[in-house]
């Protein structure tokens, strides 16, 4: 099996147009959350989001494209041959909004294909390749996909490409849920009472260490494992025992070849609802013990990205494993008992190479990818 690099990587979210940006306003523990202004929000339980400036369409193209162009804005050219990978959950969904409110749309624009047609022409790219829709662990498993292709030797480079917005027709769904919080997004938090909404977009090559030696690319760091598996649940309910996210921890674990004791720090998927953060800690206590291993979540700081949050998540934890610190978790004032020892309010040093990141799903959809740090 051959060994899978992370070659560039870029993010759009509410904090900024770029990764540094991002890394800067997590470490300084700043919030994207803010008063939405893009529809009426007096019949749902919040008013707020995490938001992107700049995404006004000047035809009635959906707000996407402007993220999207904004995404791709200093994002290195990809390698001729390499493989598409797109993940997002609703794509253009505010297309859809429009025809259904009776304002110029093209309806050509609400399904994937164009979509991803869009974005290969966009990147120099022949074929118009795949879209992951596998919940918000969309993007999560849109890496997994690639790192197998890669390893497996079925391809040389993939790009995976993440993004959702802040629509209406999701933010109505989340909040005929109960889903929303009325307050604040406090991920693991003692008095968390949902989550907050965000939209974003990550950009990751990923290649084989052969095409970065031979062509002289950086290695940000290695993909070691990967995994997934579904807890069969419920529709929208997480199983609270963890069994799925634990499973797909393990697989990970073992397609990295390490033991637990070698995970230096978690980047969790931390929404902030009840019952999804319990789950986590349950299945971290479980995998990890009683020892203490740093952990964060960054949707306190940035919302829930839907299909975007696994990349965006991937982005940083590169950047958390290059400065060897993770950001605090935004919203957090007092941790759940169960994550005592795990979480905290203020950065911290990652004392090791591994970093495990996860995400959790409707449907019981469960991921986990195991990032190492590339010693240089």
């Amino acid at each position: 099996m051959r060994e899978v690099c992370i070659s560039a990587a870029h993010t759009v979210t509410g904090l900024g147009p770029d990764l540094d940006s991002l890394w800067r306003g997590v470490m300084a523990g700043e919030s994207a959350i803010r008063p939405l202004t893009r529809f009426a929000t007096d019949r749902y339980l919040t008013g707020n989001a995490s938001w992107i400036e700049g995404l006004e369409s000047k035809s009635s193209q959906s707000r996407l494209y402007p993220l999207l162009e904004q995404l791709f804005d200093g994002f290195v050219p990809v390698p001729a041959g390499t493989t598409l990978i797109t993940a997002s959950t609703k794509g253009c969904i505010d297309g859809m909004e429009r025809l259904q409110m009776g304002l110029p749309g093209d309806p050509a624009e609400v399904p994937m294909a164009p979509l991803l047609q869009h974005i290969a022409g966009r990147l120099g790219m022949t074929a118009s390749g795949i879209n992951i829709n596998a919940a918000c662990a969309s993007s999560t498993i849109a890496v997994a996909r690639a790192a197998s292709l890669i390893a497996a030797g079925r391809s040389e480079s993939v790009v995976v490409v993440c993004m959702d917005l802040v629509s209406e027709f999701v933010f109505s769904g989340f909040s005929a849920l109960q889903a929303l919080s009325r307050t604040a997004c406090r991920p693991f938090d003692r008095n968390r009472d949902g989550l907050i909404l965000g939209e974003g977009g990550a950009a990751l090559l990923l290649m084989s260490r052969e095409q970065a030696i031979r062509e002289g690319w950086p290695v940000l760091g290695v993909v070691s494992g990967w995994g997934s598996a579904n807890d069969a649940t419920h529709i929208t309910a997480p199983a609270r025992d963890g069994c799925g996210l634990i499973q797909s921890v393990r697989q990970a674990l073992k397609r990295a070849a390490i033991a637990p004791a070698e995970i230096a720090a978690i980047s969790a998927h931390g929404t902030a609802t009840v019952y999804n953060d319990l789950m986590e800690l349950i299945a971290f206590r479980t995998l990890f013990g009683e020892r203490s291993i740093p952990m964060h979540s960054i949707k306190g700081a940035i919302g829930h990205t839907l299909g975007a949050a696994g990349g965006i998540e991937v982005a940083l934890g590169l950047k958390c494993l290059e400065a060897g610190q993770l950001p605090p978790t935004v919203g957090l004032l007092e941790p759940e008992e169960a994550g005592e020892g795990f979480l905290s309010c203020s950065a911290e040093p990652i004392d090791g190479r591994y970093l495990l990141s996860t995400n959790s799903g409707f449907g019981g959809v469960n991921a986990a990818l195991i990032l190492r740090r590339e010693e240089g």
